[in-house]
């Protein structure tokens, strides 16, 4: 079970994996384009900071395999922690069969059907992104994909023996709520992607204020009673 953020800001990276909880970083032009940085620097900056366990994912955007692979190559060449993150088409799945066959790490990612997280798979995928929220969007179960994925990767699945790595992980994306990081969990996802704002959400529930206050009158009312004792 990891957790990683979904963004492009380098300080806000820095300021959550204090915390000891994050464990990669996902990054995409959009969340780019809003930093407004070079996506070199960012992604150089991220893999700094984490150990070479993590997963710091860079996407390339292109329109042919052979201009992802092209543009994957700088970000390789940052560290063993980076990893290319390409779209679920026929040309970013040819560029993820040939960027995982030089034992680079590979999330493909707008997965939105179990066919695509199939083809992602045999094409060495290390992390399968199907999209949450954007399923939800068009009414249908964003979650339920993440366990008809998980079906997929079943022991019995590997059996055949068609994918690159033992276990290619399921890695819940276009998270909106706090709900979607339990539930993709509860239905199989080995990792959430989840904006800054939800992550912090997270640590909230109403009747730990309720406790944490009642908690706090409690010792000052004993600290109080000491004092006059």
């Amino acid at each position: 079970m990891k957790l990683f953020l979904d963004t492009s800001s380098v300080d806000v990276v820095r300021d959550h994996l204090s915390t000891g909880l994050i464990d990669g970083v996902t990054t995409n032009p959009s969340l780019m384009l809003k930093e407004g940085k070079d996506p070199h620097e960012v992604i150089k900056r991220m893999s700094d900071l984490f150990d070479e366990s993590a997963s710091i994912s860079a996407e390339v955007t292109a329109d042919t395999a052979d201009e992802m692979v092209e543009l994957a190559q700088p970000y390789i060449n940052i560290g063993d922690n980076v990893t290319i993150k390409v779209p679920c088409t026929k040309e970013g799945l040819k560029a993820c069969l040939e960027i995982s066959e030089r034992d680079v790490e590979v999330n493909v990612t707008l997965i939105f059907s179990v066919s695509q997280a199939i083809l992602a798979v045999k094409s060495g995928a290390k992390y399968l992104s199907p999209f949450v929220g954007r399923v939800d969007d068009q009414r249908f179960g964003g979650v339920s994909l993440i366990s008809r994925i998980r079906e997929v990767l079943s022991p019995s699945y590997i059996l055949f023996n068609i994918q690159k790595y033992d276990h290619p992980e399921s890695l819940a994306a276009s998270i909106r709520t706090v709900g979607d990081v339990e539930y993709s969990f509860a239905q199989g996802a080995d990792i959430c992607t989840i904006p800054p704002s939800i992550f912090d959400k997270m640590y909230q529930h109403i009747m730990t204020d309720d406790g944490l206050r009642k908690f706090n009158e409690d010792w000052s009312k004993l600290m109080e009673k000491n004092e006059h004792s």
